[in-house]
């Protein structure tokens, strides 16, 4: 049954403030303050894991590969908290588990959440009046939360490591492996033409520095030395080559006629200039991955996690997306086919295609040159929403426009509304943002590659799909849902707008978390799945 309703609020696009280096490399972790209690995990009918996993092939994974943490942090408010591996064990992805109660039906297939981008769990469980997650379980579905890498709960191993070892105190005579770890990252990361960039960045700020000194003269054939180097692709002597050009510098300081003080200040203004470049670089290595390593790495690794601690007997899960996590659902859906994992998914203002809506996510998606991941490697939205929060929420309310992008208006308790916006956004890597902007290009969504349009192949996917829609959404507006939900086969692909009734509006998050979510949305949601729960 289609409801449809009036026209969504036009929204004007408004720059946001730019941040420096250091502002985003301090905003690169979102930050939560408010955690709801925990549901009481004795009353669910399964058993707690050991941390050991087997595997369709009767293989049994090791705790190392995976991980089950018995005391999990106040910020997740699931009844467990487990972790799978991806990206060569690089991150560790948080699943927040929600246990099934006795009393409910038993059910045939696991649940797993996505959520949006540069988000995290907190949107399906915002609090137990408003929480999808603890409705789900209360209706006998063994529901698990994925927080993607950087989101929320999941952990970065390098960086722990790094943060393990790491001297705080770092001094002008450590500038020689400070510079050679700087250039063998940038050689990792980026292209010959990014590189060339970013080393002639360092060379004018490390030349600015020196000007003071009056050291430029002596100090032009150094610079262009590291400007050859860092730009050199290829890997014999560079190590050494470069140590010797850092020993150099620092003995320039050394032999220099100015004052003892004087050098000391040089190497230490050297230093921190290394040290903020380093920082950059370090933002674009962390937050080094797009759309395709959420569908090709995540996602399928925490299917594969799921099936194997629930065992459904047809190997499949059941699937909600909301926003990205709705796209990623689709892409999978129509990359996978069969082999998707998924039994029946429902996505929430998802779409594959944004070309002929007026979404307001052309603001959130400012990046047309792949070269400009340079200048932004990431978009710390978490920071943001934080920054403009009491602009948006308190008189003269000179940002409310931007609330509108949340939730429509009256729709959410003004205390739960803090919290999301307080506690539920992260940051997000410009590669991700440059992905996600072919879904405002003709034909919709693309691989990394381009070579893959997945609005293109959704038509041959046998999966039901139920799409739902909230009528003031600006986000994602009714007309971008339909496009992506009609190109599914008749038989599968169901379609719903929510609001327009007893002065009642559905924004992008009030599917979710609005004051009717719970008696509205979410009973259509289980209705959908008791009827695709059934084995086949």
């Amino acid at each position: 049954m289609l409801r449809f309703s009036g026209a969504a609020i036009a929204l004007r696009p408004r720059s946001l403030p730019a941040l420096s280096i250091a502002a985003r490399a301090r905003a690169a972790e979102g930050l939560r303050f408010f955690a709801s209690p925990t549901k009481n995990s004795s009353s669910a009918q399964c058993s707690q894991s050991d941390g050991a996993v087997k595997e369709s092939d009767g293989k049994v994974t090791s705790p190392e590969e995976v991980e089950f943490l018995k005391e999990k942090p106040d910020t997740c408010t699931g009844d467990e908290l487990h972790y799978v591996s991806v990206a060569g064990g690089k991150w560790k992805l948080a699943l927040w588990r929600y246990l099934p109660v006795r009393s409910a039906p038993a059910r045939n297939h696991p649940l797993l959440l996505l959520s949006g981008v540069a988000t995290n769990a907190l949107g399906f469980d915002l609090d137990p009046s408003v929480s999808f997650a603890r409705y789900m379980s209360s209706n006998g579905f063994d529901t698990w939360i994925l927080e993607m890498r950087a989101a929320g709960l999941s952990k970065n191993e390098e960086e722990e490591e790094q943060l393990k070892t790491s001297d705080p105190n770092k001094t002008a005579s450590q500038l020689s492996s400070t510079v050679v770890e700087l250039a063998e990252k940038l050689r990792a990361v980026v292209n010959e033409g990014q590189s060339r960039v970013l080393s002639a960045r360092l060379a004018e700020q490390l030349s600015s520095i020196l000007e003071d000194a009056q050291l430029s003269h002596r100090y032009q054939e150094i610079k262009d030395r590291l400007v050859k180097l860092l730009e050199e692709r290829k890997n014999a002597a560079f190590t050494s080559q470069l140590i010797d050009l850092s020993n150099r510098l620092t003995r320039l300081l050394e032999e220099t006629q100015v004052s003892v003080s004087r050098v000391r200040d040089l190497q230490s203004r050297l230093t921190s200039t290394v040290d903020e470049f380093q920082k950059f670089l370090d933002l674009i290595v962390k937050y080094d991955w797009d759309f395709d390593h959420y569908l090709e790495e995540d996602v399928p690794a925490a299917i594969e996690y799921v099936r194997n601690k629930c065992n459904p007997k047809d190997g499949k899960l059941l699937g909600v997306g909301h926003s990205m996590g709705g796209i990623i659902l689709y892409a999978l859906l129509a990359s996978k086919g069969k082999d998707s994992g998924i039994a029946a998914a429902v996505t929430l203002a998802s779409s594959l295609d944004y070309s002929a809506s007026n979404s307001s996510l052309h603001m959130l998606l400012p990046l047309a040159d792949p070269a400009q991941v340079l200048n932004v490697p990431v978009v710390p939205l978490g920071a943001i929403m934080q920054a403009v929060y009491p602009l948006v929420c308190r008189p003269p309310y000179a940002l409310a426009w931007l609330g509108y992008n949340v939730s429509a208006s009256g729709m959410m308790d003004p205390d739960l509304y803090k919290k999301l916006v307080y506690n539920n956004f992260c940051t997000v890597p410009a590669k991700l943002l440059l992905q996600l902007r072919t879904a405002f290009q003709r034909g919709g969504l693309k691989s990394r590659d381009g070579n893959v349009m997945y609005k293109d192949l959704l038509s041959k996917s046998e999966v039901p799909v139920y799409a739902i829609a909230g009528d003031a959404d600006l986000v994602c507006p009714p007309s971008a849902v339909i496009d992506t939900v009609c190109t599914l086969p008749t038989e599968r692909g169901k379609y719903e707008v929510f609001g327009g009734r007893h002065n009642r509006h559905y924004g992008h998050y009030d599917l979710l978390v609005s004051r009717t979510a719970k008696t509205e949305v979410f009973p259509a949601i289980l209705k959908f799945f008791e009827k695709h729960d059934m084995l086949q």
